[in-house]
């Protein structure tokens, strides 16, 4: 078959993808919202999540334009074109259309998973998870759906074989628009979830002694808006990103075999194929996601997210053999291109697990800050602190190990392969992580509109496994990320060389070690914007509940509502306030290092920024996950070793919760963005590298 009619398969599927989100959309829509009190909690939550979306997609429509205005001016010269604009846009359009059918459908599911569980656990986890289905396939239909048409659109373009690098480098700003989206999204929407999430609890909880999602609270609308703006749409655009600079990065890197066969096409349409085929698994799998009465919804969600990971495995192989070159790429055949997409997804499946290790209820780690909470607020930090540490050691080892042995099989293309294999089923893994915060509105729904206790023993059943799900997604994204990023940095040094040479960079040379003391530490700096950023609004949020305690009379009692919508509005100016300016710094930081000081302090730049970030990432998401299980625990009864049992309330339990506030900017704000911050800053690596390879503006 003709390439060129073998890449049509790509947006076909894509289309695929989409229809299936159609199909679920509509099948949650026609699902019982319950009484008229439960539809107007969900409204609420609708209403100001769909508002914030829509004021943070009209400050970065801004953002968006006068970065596709310099990028086309800026791409006029020789071996540029100004198409990379039109890359670009579309890129963030399609991003941020994703975040608005994921948030959509979310906001629609959660009222009908309350519902749902009043009948039985199978049937609100069908709902919930057919909203998180929602979500994976807009993300990867629309993902595909634009990359392969605009491949096909520019390849239609430069049809030559010596212009295929001119189709790869216009193809790099969509990669770079989808990115710009996510950063945004992940900071604006965990600055806004966070400050909600922290006055819910300090004033709510440990100092007026509500339970969770207390109708009284007046943070709690304001906190469930949260978890959509910031586990559906902040990890939606996370994802979109991950996955479409993954298979960039591979095309990029694939422009060596392409050159050395004459031609051949094959190595450069496998990723875009690997990303269509993992699609379709991930597709099947959710069919496989069920559980019984009394069942473990663990099971189901892992069922389905592994047994896609199985079939896409065997699939590869298939996918490989269909279209690599039979003779002229040396030492690289296609099972080594197979086995390389396989250490990918068996890197990824293996921290997935080890981030459960660290963040799951009843497991050591998350046990041990339960424990040591008795013994106050301090030991309780303490303690988060060490197991977030500790668990940065073997996802590292496991990344490294995944590096070497994808190089060892195929190369950096292998690597670039095994990051892609790592993201080929974001469809299913997108899927089980957006289920999570549909399950924890349906918890507060339930409590909210006080239902009998056996609908909130369900939904926190599904919302227990929604944290597991969370943390194991952020490690997905984390690992990912790490390899994506080598794979981008290869593919900008090649794209940075001159006449066909990559450039070099050697740590020996001043400015790459400057580079690389820079990069390092701009996750730190842009980890503290996030958490003062959040730190800030939240005191302004503590504040807001405080007067409303003290103010409206009758409130505790439960004799008037509070007034939710000042909250939602605090949250909602802080996190498109305060986002900008760390956002900015991603995207300003590359160019200035690259202009000014060369390409090869831009690559000590990306290395340190790549060898920090990923360890703070995995460092705070899992300290955080870890704070807020070991929280869990005790609302659940915390068992000590000696048999006694830690319950809900008293100081023990309030130093969890202080434990869990601490932790809550740590895994949804900072932490999160730092795996965007990092291929990011990559990604415009890539995008400005014909720009600055005649060499720097100072000469040092």
């Amino acid at each position: 078959m003709n390439m060129d009619t073998l890449a049509y398969a790509v947006p076909a599927t894509g289309l695929i993808a989409l229809a299936f989100a159609w199909f679920k959309a509509s099948w949650v829509s026609r699902q019982d919202v319950g009484t008229d009190e439960m539809k107007s909690i969900a409204d609420s939550i609708q209403e100001g999540a769909m508002a914030f979306l829509a004021r943070e997609y009209k400050v970065l429509s801004i953002f968006v334009i006068v970065v596709a205005l310099l990028l086309g001016m800026a791409n006029n010269g020789e071996g540029q074109h100004p198409l990379i604009a039109l890359s670009f846009v579309l890129g963030a359009a399609l991003s941020a259309l994703a975040g608005y059918f994921g948030m959509k459908v979310a906001t629609n599911a959660n009222v009908r998973t309350t519902k749902a569980a009043q009948t039985s656990l199978p049937k609100a986890l069908d709902v919930a998870f057919s909203g998180g289905a929602v979500m994976g396939m807009s993300v990867v239909g629309l993902a595909i759906l634009g990359l392969g048409t605009l491949y096909i659109v520019y390849s239609g373009m430069w049809s030559e074989t010596s212009q295929l690098g001119q189709v790869l480098s216009v193809l790099t700003g969509f990669s770079m628009g989808a990115s710009s989206i996510a950063l945004f999204a992940r900071v604006g929407g965990g600055i806004y979830t966070k400050a909600a999430d922290v006055g819910a609890d300090l004033v709510g909880k440990v100092e007026a002694g509500l339970p969770e999602d207390d109708p009284r609270n007046p943070a709690v609308i304001a906190d469930n808006v949260g978890d959509n703006v910031g586990d559906v749409a902040g990890m939606g655009a996370d994802l979109f990103e991950s996955f479409v600079g993954a298979i960039i990065g591979a095309m990029v890197l694939s422009l060596g075999f392409s050159a050395v066969t004459g031609g051949d096409l094959g190595p450069v349409i496998l990723p875009l194929l690997i990303a269509a085929g993992g699609t379709i698994c991930s597709l099947l799998g959710t069919f496989a996601v069920k559980t019984k009465e009394g069942g473990n919804p663990q099971h189901a969600l892992d069922t389905g997210a592994f047994g896609s990971a199985g079939i896409m495995a065997l699939l590869t192989f298939g996918l490989a053999k269909f279209l690599w070159p039979a003779t002229g790429t040396g030492t690289t055949g296609w099972v080594d291109v197979g086995i390389a997409t396989v250490i990918g997804l068996a890197v990824g499946v293996a921290i997935g697990l080890i981030t459960s290790y660290y963040c799951s209820m009843g497991k050591t780690p998350v046990n041990s800050i339960a424990e040591q909470s008795r013994t106050g607020h301090a030991t309780n930090i303490i303690a988060g602190l060490g197991v977030g540490m500790q668990s940065t050691a073997v996802p590292i080892l496991l990344i490294a190990v995944g590096v070497v042995a994808a190089n060892s099989v195929a190369g950096l293309y292998g690597v670039a392969i095994a990051a892609l294999g790592m993201l080929s089923t974001t469809g299913i893994q997108l899927a089980v992580d957006a289920y999570g915060p549909i399950a924890d509105n349906a918890g507060g729904i339930a409590e909210m509109s006080q239902q009998e206790p056996i609908v909130r023993e369900r939904t926190d059943k599904l919302d227990a496994v929604g944290n597991t799900t969370a943390a194991i997604g952020k490690g997905f994204a984390i690992g990912s990320a790490a390899m994506t990023a080598l794979a981008l940095f290869a593919a900008f040094r090649q794209q940075a060389g001159t006449n066909g040479k990559p450039i070099d960079i050697n740590l020996t040379e001043p400015v790459v070690m400057a580079g690389l003391f820079v990069g390092g530490m701009l996750p730190f700096l842009f980890s503290s914007m996030a958490m003062k950023a959040v730190g800030e609004a939240a005191m302004d949020m503590i504040e807001e509940v405080r007067r409303q305690f003290r103010e409206i009379e009758g409130l505790l009692e439960g004799k008037v509502k509070p007034d939710t919508a000042r909250c939602v509005d605090i949250s909602t100016s802080a996190a498109i306030k305060r986002m900008m300016l760390p956002g900015a710094m991603a995207v300003i930081s590359p160019v200035v290092v690259g202009f000014l000081f060369g390409a090869e302090a831009l690559g000590g730049l990306l290395a340190g920024v790549t060898v920090s970030g990923v360890l703070m990432a995995i460092f705070m998401s899992n300290a955080g996950g870890a704070w807020d299980n070991a929280k869990k625990s005790f609302e659940g009864g915390f068992t000590l070793p000696d048999g006694s049992v830690l319950e809900k309330g008293g100081d023990a339990y309030h130093a969890a919760v202080v434990g869990d506030t601490v932790g809550d900017p740590f895994k949804d704000t900072a932490g999160p963005a730092l795996n965007i911050l990092v291929k990011l800053m990559s990604v415009v690596a890539l995008v400005i590298a014909p720009l600055i390879a005649g060499g720097a503006l100072i000469s040092l």
